[in-house]
């Protein structure tokens, strides 16, 4: 196992993560597989992983209790743990209290090395900030149930610099950042802003929920292309460890085929990607954007829509299920956007067309998305 540098933190963190969101199941996610999840958690253990992420909601709460169950018979002390508080949760200043105790119970410790508030967008994080929730942190570090403080992000990167420049007391942060995700929510440069400002960071999805592991075929051709001979997704992570400000990838392993796999990229993350590596890369992500039918940047100039549509939220769906040959995932997705944000509400009244910087036709483009996500037809023909 290779170590990195933990921001300011005096602890060097393997390179690799033990993420347990995606821990093996019997039947319904809430069902974990509990004597095969505490074997592949030992397992990377032992292999010098020294970092486990779970969160309040994983597999419906229950996450939690298998982490602490596996962390037992002296695992516990060979590790940094890592959860969250679920922001969205808190309606009032006592839930603080109320939510780490119960995980402190189900992890069965008396105190978390790495307390990150989970998942902020700006508007968890202002009422979260308003219920005074730093200072109830420094609280619980001086009373010694968490070690430090950090957070998880989903939101776009002004957002994300309000927040880190909100408290300079973060340890560390968890974003979501890959090779296709460089300008997506904080992204590449809330990477280097991050790690300029001294905290840890913490790459969450490196294989983008798994679809960087399985390119399509004109993806594969460009990976094919270099010399070293990798799998997609040993490129995928080899390419965050190239990065110096990455302090951690976190991987989601549902099988000790995975775990495997992971620790053998984690082993080798000390090789530094050569010019030939990094254009092969740009080509890779250059090949997965050709695919992708709807020229939309995500700039949201034709936001708000008069009509409540979330235009470029759509797209992105529909555009991601094209690019990634994931059309099942697209439409769950879809199906969890309200009602009068769905491609199904726009009324064509073409207002948003005027102001779209890439002359996109939306009153046309938004009947197709539906019809595809929303009523089940394939993909039109390019």
């Amino acid at each position: 196992m290779q170590y990195r540098k933990f921001g300011k933190l005096d602890y060097r963190a393997s390179a690799l993560g033990f993420g347990c969101m995606r821990l093996p199941t019997k039947g319904s996610s809430s069902q974990i597989d509990e004597p095969e999840a505490i074997r592949m958690i030992r397992h990377a253990i032992d292999q010098g992983v020294n970092y486990v992420d779970t969160a309040y909601g994983y597999h419906g709460g229950n996450s939690e209790r298998v982490v602490g169950r596996a962390l037992q018979d002296g695992y516990r002390a060979k590790v940094k743990l890592a959860t969250k508080l679920p922001v969205w949760q808190v309606k009032e200043a006592a839930d603080f209290d109320r939510i780490l105790n119960e995980q402190l119970a189900k992890l069965q410790t008396t105190h978390i090395d790495m307390y990150l508030l989970h998942s902020l967008e700006q508007k968890t994080w202002r009422n979260v900030h308003k219920l005074g929730v730093l200072r109830w942190a420094e609280g619980a570090i001086a009373d010694g149930r968490i070690g430090c403080l950090g957070f998880s992000f989903h939101d776009v990167y002004d957002v994300f610099q309000e927040i880190v420049d909100a408290y300079d007391k973060w340890a560390f942060c968890q974003i979501q950042y890959n090779y296709m995700d460089i300008e997506t929510q904080a992204g590449l440069k809330g990477l280097k802003y991050a790690a300029s400002k001294g905290l840890a960071v913490v790459v969450m999805e490196p294989l983008l929920g798994g679809k960087l592991a399985a390119p399509p075929p004109q993806v594969q051709a460009a990976l094919n292309k270099a010399k070293t001979k990798r799998t997609p997704a040993d490129w995928a992570l080899q390419w965050l460890w190239d990065q110096p400000e990455v302090s951690l990838v976190l991987s989601g392993m549902s099988t000790m085929e995975q775990v495997e796999q992971n620790l053998a990229s984690a082993a080798a993350s000390g090789a530094k990607f050569t010019a030939a590596e990094h254009k092969m890369i740009a080509q890779a992500r250059e090949a997965y954007r050709a695919s992708c039918p709807i020229p939309c940047t995500g700039c949201r100039y034709c936001m708000p829509c008069p009509n409540g549509v979330e235009i470029p939220y759509n797209f992105e769906i529909y555009n991601n299920g094209a690019m990634f040959d994931s059309l099942s995932d697209a439409r769950e997705e879809y199906a969890g956007v309200a009602e009068g944000e769905r491609a199904s509400a726009c009324i064509q009244c073409r207002l948003c067309e005027d102001l779209c910087p890439q002359h996109i036709l939306i009153s046309e483009w938004m009947p197709t998305v539906d019809e595809v996500l929303g009523q089940g037809k394939p993909y039109p023909k390019s």
